[in-house]
């Protein structure tokens, strides 16, 4: 019998392409992890994964429980809704506030599942720049929203009566137009490398912006904001043209309609962390499903550039 919390950490390095990265994800600690996925290899009898200095790739019979894995955690979710819809989830309605880049790459699928399950309840979703979601869901006008917050950054508390669960953390990467020299190389480019480039960014106020100006000084990195704009989107889009370089989240790099140079940064701090900001005295069945959704479909579609 495998233990559904092990499937999920195999699931999650065999995606993610290290076991560090697979940790952050899921909210466990590297040495944690390792430990749930030791226990997975004792559980099967044989090595699950071979790690090595850039991360972990998965052996023939890792490849092989991998399908089973996911196959067993989709059913698991399955029946999750379907106990919940005996429960009384039938009709009624979910409002649900999302930022974009969430609304964009995770929250769809995790919808399409809810739809599948339940065809009764009443859809809505609205779209807020964090941390508004998270006021949204104290005043009642959603019952769930996702929302993130950076680090380095200033921290952004939930209000009373509101609870923050983190779903998935992913680094900030640097972005260049294809070619460019700084994302030639397959390591992590240290942050002073960055001197001396014209910088795409964020609006002045966006707390991405301020987080990534602040780790570039303290590295000692002086650089130049070329060009502004409010909209991840934008800055890929001004960075494939060759305006500049910029640091953007993982998700947005990797999801970028124009065509980028990626490379991951030393050290790894930066970062993003986004989570599902819900009523802490609890909210309709509807929205605990939704969360439950949510858990799943980010652990297993979060993939690195």
């Amino acid at each position: 019998m495998y233990d559904p919390t092990r499937l999920a950490a195999l699931v999650a390095v065999a995606e993610a392409g290290s076991i560090t990265r697979a940790a952050d994800r899921l909210g466990y600690t590297a040495p944690a992890l390792s430990q749930q996925l030791a226990k997975l290899e004792r559980e099967a009898g044989t090595a699950l994964l071979v790690r090595h200095h850039r991360g972990a790739r998965l052996t023939a019979a890792g490849e092989l429980l991998l399908v089973r894995a996911r196959r067993v955690l989709d059913e698991l979710d399955l029946a999750r809704h379907e106990l919940s819809r005996l429960a009384g989830l039938s009709g009624g309605r979910l409002r649900v506030g999302t930022f974009m880049t969430a609304g964009t790459h995770l929250l769809p699928p995790a919808l399409s599942a809810f739809r599948r399950a339940h065809p009764d309840v009443e859809l809505s979703v609205t779209e807020y720049v964090p941390p508004q979601g998270t006021a949204a869901v104290a005043l009642g006008e959603v019952d769930l929203a996702l929302t993130h917050e950076y680090v380095p950054g200033e921290p952004m508390p939930a209000p009373d009566g509101v609870r923050l669960e983190p779903l998935l953390t992913e680094e900030l990467v640097l972005v260049t137009a294809p070619g460019h020299a700084l994302s030639a190389g397959t390591g992590r480019l240290p942050l002073a490398e960055l001197s001396g480039q014209p910088l795409v960014s964020m609006a002045p106020a966006n707390p991405n912006r301020r987080g990534v100006e602040a780790a570039l000084a303290a590295a000692g990195a002086s650089v130049a904001v070329r060009c502004e704009s409010p909209s991840y989107a934008v800055v890929c889009a001004l960075v494939s043209a060759g305006l500049g370089v910029a640091v953007v989240p993982e998700m947005m790099a990797a999801g970028s309609v124009t065509p980028l140079g990626i490379r991951r940064l030393e050290p790894p701090e930066l970062h993003r962390t986004i989570s599902v900001a819900h009523r802490s005295g609890g909210g309709p069945p509807a929205a605990d499903t939704l969360r439950a959704l949510l858990r799943g479909a980010f652990t297993r579609n979060a993939a690195p550039p």
